[in-house]
Protein backbone atom coordinates (compact mmCIF):
# COMPACT_ATOMS: atom_id res chain seq x y z
CA UNK A 1 0.00 0.00 0.00
CA UNK A 2 1.18 3.68 -1.27
CA UNK A 3 1.72 5.83 1.48
CA UNK A 4 1.29 9.41 -0.10
CA UNK A 5 2.06 12.80 0.92
CA UNK A 6 -0.12 15.67 1.70
CA UNK A 7 0.88 17.78 -0.51
CA UNK A 8 0.13 15.32 -2.89
CA UNK A 9 -3.18 14.45 -1.68
CA UNK A 10 -4.02 18.50 -1.67
CA UNK A 11 -2.63 18.73 -5.32
CA UNK A 12 -5.19 15.58 -6.32
CA UNK A 13 -7.98 17.15 -4.28
CA UNK A 14 -7.51 20.40 -5.95
CA UNK A 15 -8.11 18.96 -9.19
CA UNK A 16 -11.08 17.73 -7.83
CA UNK A 17 -12.22 21.20 -7.15
CA UNK A 18 -13.20 24.39 -9.83
CA UNK A 19 -12.46 25.43 -12.25
CA UNK A 20 -10.83 22.02 -13.20
CA UNK A 21 -13.65 19.93 -11.70
CA UNK A 22 -11.96 16.49 -12.56
CA UNK A 23 -13.83 13.49 -11.99
CA UNK A 24 -12.82 11.05 -9.94
CA UNK A 25 -12.21 8.26 -12.25
CA UNK A 26 -10.26 10.79 -14.49
CA UNK A 27 -7.96 11.58 -11.56
CA UNK A 28 -7.96 7.48 -10.98
CA UNK A 29 -6.95 6.87 -14.62
CA UNK A 30 -3.74 9.89 -15.07
CA UNK A 31 -2.48 8.77 -11.41
CA UNK A 32 -3.01 5.48 -11.20
CA UNK A 33 -4.87 5.77 -7.96
CA UNK A 34 -7.82 3.53 -6.76
CA UNK A 35 -10.87 5.29 -6.90
CA UNK A 36 -11.87 4.32 -3.67
CA UNK A 37 -8.91 5.76 -2.11
CA UNK A 38 -9.43 8.92 -4.27
CA UNK A 39 -13.23 8.83 -2.62
CA UNK A 40 -11.53 8.68 1.03
CA UNK A 41 -9.71 11.38 0.42
CA UNK A 42 -12.74 13.37 -1.11
CA UNK A 43 -14.81 12.53 1.87
CA UNK A 44 -12.27 13.35 4.08
CA UNK A 45 -11.10 16.88 2.37
CA UNK A 46 -14.91 17.51 2.80
CA UNK A 47 -15.48 16.25 6.38
CA UNK A 48 -12.54 19.67 6.88
CA UNK A 49 -14.78 22.10 4.91
CA UNK A 50 -13.14 22.21 1.62
CA UNK A 51 -16.00 22.59 -0.86
CA UNK A 52 -15.23 19.64 -3.50
CA UNK A 53 -17.88 19.22 -5.98
CA UNK A 54 -19.13 15.94 -7.65
CA UNK A 55 -17.31 16.32 -10.94
CA UNK A 56 -19.78 18.48 -12.23
CA UNK A 57 -18.73 21.50 -14.15
CA UNK A 58 -22.00 23.54 -14.20
CA UNK A 59 -22.21 24.68 -10.74
CA UNK A 60 -26.04 25.11 -11.41
CA UNK A 61 -25.98 20.86 -10.81
CA UNK A 62 -23.63 20.65 -7.73
CA UNK A 63 -25.01 19.77 -4.94
CA UNK A 64 -26.93 22.06 -1.83
CA UNK A 65 -24.31 21.34 0.48
CA UNK A 66 -21.14 22.32 -1.82
CA UNK A 67 -23.69 25.53 -2.27
CA UNK A 68 -24.04 25.88 1.11
CA UNK A 69 -20.37 25.53 1.87
CA UNK A 70 -19.34 28.08 -0.76
CA UNK A 71 -21.89 30.44 0.91
CA UNK A 72 -20.74 30.07 4.62
CA UNK A 73 -16.65 30.67 2.85
CA UNK A 74 -17.90 33.76 1.14
CA UNK A 75 -19.74 35.12 4.32
CA UNK A 76 -17.40 37.52 5.63
CA UNK A 77 -15.80 38.42 2.24
CA UNK A 78 -16.09 42.01 0.80
CA UNK A 79 -16.64 42.36 -2.85
CA UNK A 80 -12.79 42.40 -4.05
CA UNK A 81 -12.59 39.03 -1.93
CA UNK A 82 -15.55 37.86 -3.38
CA UNK A 83 -14.46 38.43 -7.00
CA UNK A 84 -11.72 37.08 -6.64
CA UNK A 85 -12.83 33.77 -4.75
CA UNK A 86 -15.13 33.02 -7.63
CA UNK A 87 -12.52 33.53 -10.76
CA UNK A 88 -10.37 31.07 -8.32
CA UNK A 89 -13.69 28.68 -8.55
CA UNK A 90 -15.21 29.24 -11.90
CA UNK A 91 -18.27 31.29 -10.35
CA UNK A 92 -20.02 34.00 -11.01
CA UNK A 93 -20.88 36.64 -7.87
CA UNK A 94 -24.71 36.52 -9.24
CA UNK A 95 -24.19 32.72 -8.32
CA UNK A 96 -23.11 32.78 -5.07
CA UNK A 97 -25.65 35.84 -4.15
CA UNK A 98 -28.33 33.58 -5.42
CA UNK A 99 -27.19 30.91 -3.25
CA UNK A 100 -26.84 33.24 -0.35
CA UNK A 101 -30.62 34.47 -1.12
CA UNK A 102 -31.97 30.83 -1.55
CA UNK A 103 -30.32 29.74 1.95
CA UNK A 104 -32.00 32.78 3.92
CA UNK A 105 -35.35 32.34 2.59
CA UNK A 106 -34.65 28.89 3.70
CA UNK A 107 -34.16 29.56 6.99
CA UNK A 108 -37.34 32.08 6.83
CA UNK A 109 -39.69 29.49 6.19
CA UNK A 110 -38.57 27.08 8.97
CA UNK A 111 -39.28 29.88 11.12
CA UNK A 112 -42.64 30.61 9.90
CA UNK A 113 -43.49 26.95 9.85
CA UNK A 114 -42.51 26.73 13.74
CA UNK A 115 -44.83 30.20 14.37
CA UNK A 116 -47.54 28.87 12.55
CA UNK A 117 -47.49 25.36 14.21
CA UNK A 118 -46.73 26.71 17.63
CA UNK A 119 -50.21 29.05 17.14
CA UNK A 120 -51.79 25.89 15.95
CA UNK A 121 -50.64 24.03 19.29
CA UNK A 122 -51.95 26.75 21.35
CA UNK A 123 -55.30 26.97 19.38
CA UNK A 124 -55.74 23.24 19.74
CA UNK A 125 -54.91 23.48 23.58
CA UNK A 126 -57.84 25.61 24.35
CA UNK A 127 -60.32 23.20 22.53
CA UNK A 128 -59.17 20.25 24.83
CA UNK A 129 -59.28 22.30 27.24
CA UNK A 130 -62.50 23.65 26.35
CA UNK A 131 -63.85 20.07 25.72
CA UNK A 132 -62.68 18.45 29.09
CA UNK A 133 -64.74 21.59 30.80
CA UNK A 134 -67.77 20.52 29.10
CA UNK A 135 -66.80 16.46 29.47
CA UNK A 136 -66.86 17.44 33.02
CA UNK A 137 -70.29 19.19 33.53
CA UNK A 138 -71.31 16.30 31.66
CA UNK A 139 -69.73 13.79 34.11
CA UNK A 140 -71.62 15.50 36.53
CA UNK A 141 -74.88 16.09 35.13
CA UNK A 142 -74.66 12.11 34.27
CA UNK A 143 -73.73 11.18 38.07
CA UNK A 144 -76.30 13.24 39.49
CA UNK A 145 -79.35 12.04 37.63
CA UNK A 146 -77.85 8.24 38.72
CA UNK A 147 -78.19 9.43 41.90
CA UNK A 148 -81.67 10.70 41.85
CA UNK A 149 -82.44 7.56 40.07
CA UNK A 150 -80.91 5.25 42.97
CA UNK A 151 -83.11 7.41 45.40
CA UNK A 152 -85.85 7.56 43.74
CA UNK A 153 -85.98 3.09 43.67
CA UNK A 154 -84.76 3.70 47.42
CA UNK A 155 -88.21 5.73 48.10
CA UNK A 156 -89.96 3.51 46.80
CA UNK A 157 -88.54 0.68 47.77
CA UNK A 158 -89.54 2.03 51.35
CA UNK A 159 -92.65 3.68 50.39
CA UNK A 160 -94.02 1.03 48.22
CA UNK A 161 -95.63 1.82 44.78
CA UNK A 162 -97.34 4.60 44.74
CA UNK A 163 -98.57 3.71 41.26
CA UNK A 164 -102.24 3.18 42.41
CA UNK A 165 -103.10 7.06 42.46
Amino acid sequence: MAKYSEEFKLSIIKQMMPPQNKTVSILSKENGIAEQTLFKWKREAKAKGIVITDGEAQSEKWSTHDKFMIVVETASLNAAELSEYCRQKGLYIEQVESWRDACMQANGGVAEEASRLNKESKEKDKEIKKLQKELKRKEEALAETAALIVLRKKAQAIWGDNEED
